[in-house]
């Protein structure tokens, strides 16, 4: 689509919205957003999950440590999720694998997050920002994620994806080298 006009329609602290005209295609909104992380605290055949309210869709949910920092965007991916993972669980890890880079909803929105696989845990205070007060923070088994997943108890999309990347990581280091 070749663009002929575009206007930024609202903007905030964590968001900007996008008004494009194509040419012969019509308009088209996007939302702009800065990089994030998505942390997958694994150890010992337990995660850490977040749950917490998610206001476009009413309710509470289940899913992987994961964040953006608006206030810095161009923040090194690893200190990101590091920071982010600190922020939300407490934890610190030892070892931080960079698993793969995916996007949110690019059908509607230009952000893209970094899948981190967390190691060598050790336990810290949480510092929730103020909008995440209602955060719980739980450990729970492989077993009993898979379950929730397959059970749609967790409906992030983004938390799903990155547990196939750990999945399929974990998979291929078995498989027989030729």
């Amino acid at each position: 689509m070749r663009v002929v006009s575009s206007r930024v329609v609202y903007e905030n602290r964590w968001m900007r919205v996008h008004e494009d005209r194509g040419e012969g295609t019509g308009l088209y909104a996007w939302v702009e957003k800065p990089p994030s992380a998505l942390i997958v605290p694994l150890q010992d055949g337990y995660v850490w999950l977040i749950e917490q309210f998610r206001h476009p869709v009413g309710r509470r949910f289940w899913e992987f440590p994961q964040g953006a920092w608006e206030d810095a965007p161009n923040a090194p991916a690893e200190a990101l999720a590091r920071g982010e993972l600190a922020e939300e669980t407490g934890l610190r890890a030892a070892t931080m694998e960079r698993l793969g880079t995916l996007f949110f909803a690019y059908g509607m929105s230009d952000q893209r997050f970094d899948v981190w696989l967390a190691t060598g845990l050790e336990p810290g205070p949480p510092a929730p920002e103020a909008t995440e007060l209602d955060l719980v923070c739980a450990r729970t088994s492989v077993t009993r994620l898979e379950a929730m997943i397959a059970a749609g108890e967790i409906a992030d999309a983004a938390s799903v994806a990155a547990w196939h990347l750990v999945s399929r990581r974990s998979r291929l280091r078995r498989l027989p080298r030729s």
